[in-house]
């Protein structure tokens, strides 16, 4: 095992959310973990050195070059036997420095959705796949958690020396056990928000953004009401279009219907009052906030886009919809409202195939397969 390893991502709020375990695991194997990323340090695991880097969130950046060239005198200094590299942004502008510094680590990136796919403009493809070919001179190893994305890392050879296929991060499934303290807040949160018996509750827990677009959520939940569907929209998370999002719900008259409770890693009693889990997307990885609504027993209905395909088998546990098209996506609400018989065989589907991507069996797997023998 590396006996230095730096580990870094664009926030140190994305290392919180998925990456203790493997910082944990790591620590125990004797290695030396310096974490990298913006934002709020605390909460890292005892023993990890952090460094503060204000990445931006703009691929075309004068501060994210500064960080380049900072992370490139880090790299001659630190003398790093391993970096592992995680978000698409954070990994483009730590490989350009370990480019520019001279030094050669050993690299991994670990992908968690090439932000292109088969669907994405010429030019913006052209400039991402650009981006990955620069740096591949110092990426040992690529990771990826979909099909598609093995299929372009492969077919592009964005690699140095091998590709790596995981079933995820790994989801601790510990977290979304239905306790007797877990009830107890689904019917407080019940009672909070006025949620009636008849009504069908949807639940999207994802960063606001235009990936993941939530606009499209709200406006077909305008037209379900409209139609007679007595549905409410959960929007768990938080991130720069929330303002939008609630202009919208006022502008369309559904606000009353659009609940926001904002970031919250205590999930479970929202998945669990929830009657489907939603995601309208326009590409992912391999997405956590479905997997966590598949372990609580929830159907999904989600855009057809790799990441959701590699998690929803149509009609077994989960509906798909061609990306923005709202009468696909109305059409497998109203089936899944009308059946609940569906709903409940869906739901067991999923939490049998979430199995598979269980933490404690994914975590030591990724652990050798992409670090032991460095």
């Amino acid at each position: 095992m590396a006996k230095k390893i730096l580990y870094a991502a664009s926030t140190f709020g994305h290392l919180k959310s998925f990456h203790i375990p493997y910082m944990e695991q790591l620590l125990s194997l004797g290695s030396q973990v310096h974490a990298m990323g913006a934002g709020d340090s605390a909460g890292l695991p005892e023993g990890v050195r952090t460094i503060s880097m204000p990445f931006q969130k703009r691929m075309i950046s004068l501060e994210n070059l500064k960080c380049a060239w900072r992370i490139r005198r880090l790299i001659r200094q630190g003398e790093y036997d391993l970096v592992s590299v995680h978000t698409s942004l954070a990994a483009f502008f730590i490989r350009l420095g370990i480019l520019l510094s001279g030094r050669r680590p050993w690299v991994v990136n670990t992908v968690h959705g090439y932000l292109f796919d088969r669907q994405t403009r010429p030019f913006k493809r052209l400039v991402l796949l650009a981006a990955e070919k620069l740096t591949r001179p110092v990426t040992n190893v690529v990771a990826v958690m979909n099909r598609q994305d093995e299929q372009i890392a492969r077919q592009q050879r964005l690699y140095k020396d091998r590709l790596v296929f995981l079933d995820g991060m790994g989801i601790d499934l510990a977290r979304f056990v239905r306790s007797a303290e877990t009830e107890e807040k689904i019917q407080a949160l019940k009672k909070k928000l006025g949620f009636q018996p008849e009504e069908f509750i949807m639940i999207c827990a994802a960063e606001f953004s235009d990936r993941k677009n939530q606009t499209f959520l709200v406006q077909a939940l305008a037209r379900l009401r409209e139609e007679g569907v007595p549905c409410r929209l959960i929007l768990a998370g938080d991130g720069e279009r929330l303002a939008q999002i609630q202009d919208l719900a006022a502008l369309l008259q559904v606000q009353a219907y659009v609940h926001l409770p904002g970031y919250t890693r205590d999930l479970a009693p929202y998945f669990y009052l929830s009657d489907a889990s939603v995601s309208a997307s326009r590409i992912e990885g391999l997405p956590f906030q479905i997997m966590e609504a598949m372990a609580c027993g929830l159907p999904v209905v989600a855009s057809r886009i790799k990441g959701h395909e590699d998690l929803i088998e149509p009609g077994i546990n989960g509906l798909l919809f061609d990306f923005d098209d709202q009468d696909e996506f109305c059409g497998a609400i109203r089936q899944l409202y009308e059946d609940q018989d569906l709903r409940k065989r869906m739901g067991e589907a999923g939490q049998e195939k979430i199995e598979r991507y269980r933490l404690e069996k994914v975590l030591l797997e990724n652990i050798k397969k992409l670090y032991e023998g460095i």
